[in-house]
């Protein structure tokens, strides 16, 4: 794997980190800002927004800058995001900053995968896309809690100025280590957004909001079942969510080699397996040991969905993948809205702590049930896939280049 895989990833880990760090200071937040907890879980909401609305925007207004450039754009906006939430002055202030912060999130992924499809041979792109997501699994593993611990001990403003530093880390190794890409001369914003409005491409976006919102139909609220159903004390639970991240670590690399070998067996088998995990859940989550064991397992075959997922946008958009690509993040955040939302409300009404986990499995079924129409869909087309089908829509190259080249535009390998 080239190294500006690297960058990519550590671009993904500071843009994890600082996605999921809020849920684990917004105590600390509220207290300082005076206002409740509840009016603090407004800036989770507030970063969620950013990404859906800027996932669209920002890449059809840098549908024609050049690649490498754009991911530095993208970055810095990063930076300065969490740099305005640090130096908040009030509540509002910290609102906008994490909208700032969250604009550039699925811009980010959504081109980086395109890049990251763009570094390696045929037949190993879902490889590439996934090994850019192990930066996000392993913010849940180290940079989540740290970044919590931070914050707790030197004050939630410190967290985001780490952030921040970690986001001119990512600058620096994205300016170094990525590779020249060219825009495709074919490119243009009407031929994206044609893309985007394939029927194939709207069915695997819907397949992300609902298969995935299973996720976090329990994740958001794994803390309390923590405390709440498992018995276990406050101190576990960022234990507990080390567990959901090495989890989402072994989905992803599982993931891509899958993925790239058979991509809708691999969606099928994690979306089927995700249900049920979150129904075997219902009944373990009473036995201390096997609770511990199904969050891994949770988090491994959740994570395991987003690869393919990914792939399968940016295959059934064929040559224009970018503007699909950053929408299926979009995607991803409505279903952790709506996950949450939805997990909440069965809380919110009676049916208890455990109930999150049989509405996250009816989510994750709707997700399922989607994808197999569209799989149906194709095969009444006679479309075969592979997840590098991708590779002879757009320009790929056959081998890694070297840090610093440029992946040629001309080259038969490229196709643009």
């Amino acid at each position: 794997m080239p190294l500006a895989l690297l960058a990519l990833a550590v671009s993904a880990f500071g843009i994890g980190t600082t996605e999921f760090v809020m849920m684990g200071l917004l105590p600390q937040v509220a207290d300082d800002l005076g206002t409740s907890v509840p009016t603090a879980g407004y800036l989770v909401s507030a970063y969620a927004i950013g990404v859906v609305l800027g996932a669209p925007l920002l890449t059809a207004l840098g549908s024609r800058v050049p690649r490498k450039r754009m991911l530095l754009l993208l970055m810095a906006l990063f930076t300065v995001g969490n740099l305005a939430s640090a130096l908040a002055p009030g509540f509002g202030w910290l609102i906008a900053g994490r909208v700032l912060a969250g604009l550039p999130h699925g811009a980010f992924f959504g081109l980086g995968a395109v890049v990251a499809a763009r570094l390696v041979r045929e037949g190993r792109q879902a490889r590439a896309v996934a090994t850019m997501f192990l930066g996000l699994t392993v913010a849940n593993i180290l940079g989540v809690p740290a970044a919590t611990l931070l914050g707790q001990h030197l004050g939630w403003r410190a967290t985001f100025l780490v952030v921040s530093v970690i986001g001119l880390l990512a600058m620096a190794a994205l300016a170094r280590l990525v590779p020249h890409v060219p825009v495709d001369e074919r490119q243009s914003l009407g031929r994206e957004v044609r893309a985007l409005r394939r029927p194939q491409v709207l069915l695997g976006l819907l397949t992300a909001v609902f298969g995935f919102a299973g996720v976090f139909a329990v994740y958001s609220y794994l803390a309390s079942m923590t405390t709440e159903v498992m018995g276990f004390g406050d101190s576990t639970v960022t234990v507990v969510l080390a567990l959901f991240g090495l989890g989402m670590t072994g989905g992803a690399l599982a993931a891509g080699p899958l993925t790239d070998r058979a991509l809708r067996p691999t969606l099928y088998g994690s979306l089927a397996a995700l249900v049920l995990a979150l129904v075997a859940f219902r009944f373990t989550i009473h036995v201390p040991w096997l609770a511990l064991v199904t969050v891994v397992v949770l988090g491994a075959v959740g994570f395991m969905t987003t690869t393919p997922l990914q792939m399968l946008v940016m295959n059934k958009a064929k040559d224009a993948p970018t503007l699909a690509s950053a929408s299926n993040h979009s995607a991803f955040n409505l279903a952790n809205a709506g996950g949450a939302w939805a997990g909440g409300a069965a809380v919110a009404a009676g049916w208890g702590w455990t109930s999150p986990t049989l509405v996250g499995a009816v989510l994750t079924v709707v997700g399922l049930a989607i994808a197999a129409v569209a799989g149906l869909l194709d095969r009444d087309r006679g479309t075969t896939e592979g997840a590098s089908r991708v590779v002879a829509q757009s320009p790929l190259a056959e081998a890694s280049p070297a840090a610093g080249q440029q992946v040629s535009s001309s080259s038969p390998a490229s196709g643009s």
